[in-house]
């Protein structure tokens, strides 16, 4: 075993953000309503995550008292979805990636809030570090231009993402991380199935192929390895790591799409990244003092 595990679990975390990273692009390549664009995704992931489950052999039954928190926190996951792909709708993958990255910001206050967890000076620093990469970022500050809108949506869709990590974080103790994802997809099929019968003009299958892959590689395999790590980080932590995220979405982003970001993108991710570096050698150094 490592020396410091903690390294191991960065190195953890940050595959799973590549995997999730992959959101940004595989939004773009799918043409269907957002609802419809939700709930494929769930249905997939749900079912991969349950026949997971199974051959794990992992016991799926949920406590009675854990269900209404595990069903609010499938509702938040389902409505962090739908702001942000509306995000990255109105704005391009830079954009509209890192415009959901204020949640570590948020996290950072409601963590102590509502977890009791002492208060750290330095997360309100890192994330208004954050802040200051997020400004770079829209043209102006506007609500008829489509990026400021984009901005809105994503920050509403970072709040709703701090409130389920924070709740997920309480669960993490007690079941798998396949498990408690599994739940939150269903609770999303079962709110979302009905517009199945209320939209029109749906061809799912000519988008199946990438919603298989947003299913599979950026849900099932991506959000489950995000779970994992909130075992070994605080959610702040966590959270401010994690925004290195948008720098691989970006990367994506080039590679598949040709987007290229423009030079304010590329100052606000160097920001942000800065933060990502800090936070992590931070947590490594603290790590290393426990252990000493």
């Amino acid at each position: 075993m490592t020396k410091h595990p903690q390294f191991k679990y960065i190195i953890e975390l940050n595959i799973a953000l590549i995997f999730m990273a992959t959101s940004g692009v595989l939004a773009r390549y799918i043409e269907l309503p957002l609802t419809i664009t939700i709930v494929t995704r769930a249905i997939i992931a749900g079912i991969l995550l349950f026949a997971f489950c199974i051959w794990k052999g992992f016991n799926l039954k949920i406590k009675k008292q854990d269900l209404p928190m595990l069903a609010l926190s499938g509702i938040l996951m389902g409505l962090h979805w739908l702001t942000y792909f509306e995000a990255l709708r109105l704005s391009n993958v830079a954009v509209g990636m890192i415009s959901l990255f204020t949640f570590p910001i948020i996290t950072s206050f409601l963590e102590p809030l509502l977890l009791k967890t002492p208060f750290q000076r330095i997360h309100l620093l890192l994330g208004l570090l954050v802040l200051v990469g997020i400004y770079f970022l829209v043209p102006e500050f506007s609500f008829e231009h489509d990026y400021t809108k984009a901005l809105a949506y994503g920050v509403l869709s970072a709040f709703v993402y701090s409130l389920r990590n924070i709740i997920v974080k309480s669960k993490t103790s007690n079941y798998n991380g396949s498990i408690l994802m599994m739940y939150q997809m269903f609770t999303i099929v079962i709110i979302l199935s009905p517009f199945f019968f209320i939209e029109e003009n749906i061809d799912i299958m000519a988008q199946l192929p990438a919603n298989l892959a947003l299913g599979i590689i950026t849900t099932a395999i991506g959000h489950t390895l995000f779970l994992y790590s909130l075992k070994k980080f605080s959610v702040t932590s966590t959270s401010i790591m994690s925004c290195i995220q948008p720098v691989y979405g970006i990367v994506l982003a080039i590679i598949f799409l040709n987007e290229l970001p423009d030079s304010n993108s590329i100052i606000g991710g160097c920001i942000v990244l800065l933060s990502v570096i800090l936070e992590s050698l931070r947590s490594l150094k603290t790590s290393r003092s426990r252990v000493n």
